[in-house]
Order: C-alpha cells, then structure tokens, then sequence
C-alpha cells in the first residue's frame, strides 16, 4: 500500500507575519526581553496558529485517547495483560481516569475512542470509529490489513474533523493499549535507522527479562518491516496498528485544520514521526507536552525538532502529560495577552530616562 491511500491536504505553516507581531509585543511588555523565557516562545506559536495578535485563551480544550490492543502483547512485553486496555476505556469513558482528572484541573475535556480493543465493541460514541478486535503480533505478521490501515487513517482524520467541527480549539492527542510502547519503539527504530537496544524502555514497568523479549520482539518486527521503512503508510500497516494509525491521521488532519495540537509520550510520537511523512509541514502546528523516561521518545522528539515543555518522568500516556502542559501554554497564552506593555503602564522601557532596572 502506498501513500495514496492517505491524502491530505498541503500543510501551510502558521502565520508568520502573526509570529513576527507576537515577538514584537512581547517586547513591549513590562518585562526585560526574554525574562520569560520558553512561555514567550509558546506564546509566539499560539498566536501564529490562531492568526492573531494577541491570542485569545483556549476555549474548548479537547483530548482524545486513542484505544487499541496489540498481538505482540502476546509475547510477554508489558507488565499488564492486555484484558487491562478494555478495562481502563471503560475507566477513561467513565471519568475515573488519571487523565480525567489532569484535563479536569487543566481545563480540557476527554473522548476515548476505540480503534482495535480486543473486546466486544463499545457503544458510540466510544465504539463509532472501530476498525478491528486487536492488531496483529508485529514480531511475526502485519498488523493489519491494507483497507485496515486506510480506514484507521480515515478514522483519525474524521475524529479530528469532528472534534474541530465541534469547537475544539486545541487538541491533545493521547493513547490507551497494553503493548502499545513496543509498537511505537518499531516505528521510531524504522524511521531513526535505530537498533532496537537503543529504543527499548521499560514500557509499564516490566523486568529485565521483559525488557530482553521487548527488545526481541522490536528486532522481529524490524526485520520484517525493512521493505518498507520508507512508505509510512504500509509502516503502519506492516508493525503499527489501528490506534496509531489513527493517531497518525488525527494528528495530520490537526495541522490541515490549522488547529494546534500538543502531543504527549512515546505511543503518539511515533505516530506523529509517521504523520509527518503522510502531511510533510504539519509538525509546525505541534508541541510536545513533556518528554518521557522512554529512549525512544527523545529519538522521536529530536527527529520531530520539538522539546518538550515540561519533563516530570511520566510514562502513563492517555494524555496525562500534554494535559500537564496545558497550564504551561495557558500561561504563555495569558502573559501575551494580558500583560501591559511599557506605554500602557507607565513604564519606562529599557534604554528610556528613568527607565527600570531588573
């Protein structure tokens, strides 16, 4: 399957000329230029994605979590059995998860979508974009079909549509499968030219011999993908699975929406590192909400050119760490927009008589 079995739309970045306004007000602003650091640059993005200077505060806020399950958790590579991905949608969709409550202090709201829990289909909306029960053991056969692989993609850009159609925003893309880290390490490992010791982590905290038959796994499956680690979208097909297939298309058809999303760990990282050969241009709509322990989320990061805003050693996915960030870019967002500049406080500027001195 070639790339044709995903078109988007081309990727403009965001305003430019909005970013340059964004840069000269905060020089403005009653502050020495660059005292806030990493909040001015945030605050730049937000203004170039929204078109205008000031930006205003997000609205309506939205993480979607991507559900799948996948064979190769067959093969021992997690901690957890994979009966815990249809326990914790049921969880997420019922607002006990972490990630409820991270969004609920941040100010976003959750939808957890189904694209391949190896369970009895979920009532919509969780189950509305469900393209199979569980992806294919990776190790030792494709993942999934080549029409599987174009309906996940669709599903990830019909999510986005309806999530941008609806309000949202910002978008927070996030992800819930048991084995989903050894899937994600195979796709930052084939699109890095990484071998597999060095992309293999801990994943949800399993042993040494866990660790050893992740890493077998991840060489299994690497091995098989080499035909087509240049074709994103048979990649996805041959070792990804219907939950980052759709995350690679939701985060592509974030960034054709002109909507920024803020990405979180390792699982939808690597969909994005895919996502960023279906939509070349769409990363500049990006952020990376934290970084986590994962070796291979700092190779995807690194790839994608985007440092995280915060790193708090997090490794829960469903979001949890783009939600921690969230107040971070509110308040790169409020400091743009709120504060007064020089002429308007009274202030005299730097470099002015009687100016002030930090």
């Amino acid at each position: 399957m070639s790339n044709a079995g995903a078109t988007f739309a081309p990727v403009p970045p965001p305003e430019p000329d909005v970013a340059a306004a964004a840069r000269a007000r905060q020089d403005l602003l009653t502050k020495p230029p660059g005292a806030l650091g990493r909040l001015e640059e945030l605050s730049v993005w937000v203004a170039s994605c929204q078109g205008q200077c000031p930006p205003h505060q997000f609205d309506r806020a939205r993480v979607v979590v991507f559900a799948g399950d996948h064979g190769v958790a067959g093969s021992g590579v997690s901690a957890y059995p994979a009966a815990v991905t249809a326990q914790m949608v049921t969880n997420i969709a019922a607002g006990g998860a972490a990630i409820n409550a991270l969004a609920d202090v941040a100010g976003a709201t959750v939808r957890v979508a189904d694209l391949s829990v190896d369970a009895e289909e979920f009532s919509e909306p969780v189950g509305a974009h469900k393209v199979r029960r569980g992806s294919g053991n990776i190790a030792v056969e494709d993942a999934l079909t080549a029409e599987q692989t174009a309906a996940a993609i669709a599903a990830g850009q019909r999510i986005a549509d309806e999530e941008v159609d609806a309000g949202a925003d910002l978008l927070i893309a996030g992800d819930m499968g048991i084995g989903n880290s050894t899937v994600a390490a195979v796709l930052v490992a084939a699109l890095t030219d990484t071998e597999p010791v060095a992309v293999v982590g801990y994943g949800t905290g399993v042993d040494d011999a866990g660790w050893a038959r992740k890493t077998a796994a991840v060489r299994d499956a690497l091995f098989r993908a080499r035909p087509v680690r240049t074709d994103p979208v048979a990649l996805l097909r041959c070792c990804g699975g219907a939950d980052l297939a759709a995350m690679a298309g939701f985060c592509a058809q974030a960034a054709v929406r002109r909507t920024p999303l803020l990405l979180d760990g390792l699982a939808v990282s690597a969909a994005a590192l895919v996502a960023d050969r279906l939509a070349p241009g769409a990363r500049a709509w990006w952020q990376a909400g934290h970084r986590s322990p994962e070796p291979a989320h700092a190779l995807a990061l690194s790839r994608l050119d985007l440092e995280p805003i915060v790193d708090l050693r997090m490794r829960l996915g469903e979001g949890s760490g783009a939600a921690v960030a969230l107040p971070v870019l509110r308040a790169a967002v409020a400091a743009l927009a709120s504060m007064s500049t020089f002429s308007q406080a009274g202030v005299a500027g730097s470099g002015e008589p009687g100016s002030v001195r930090w």
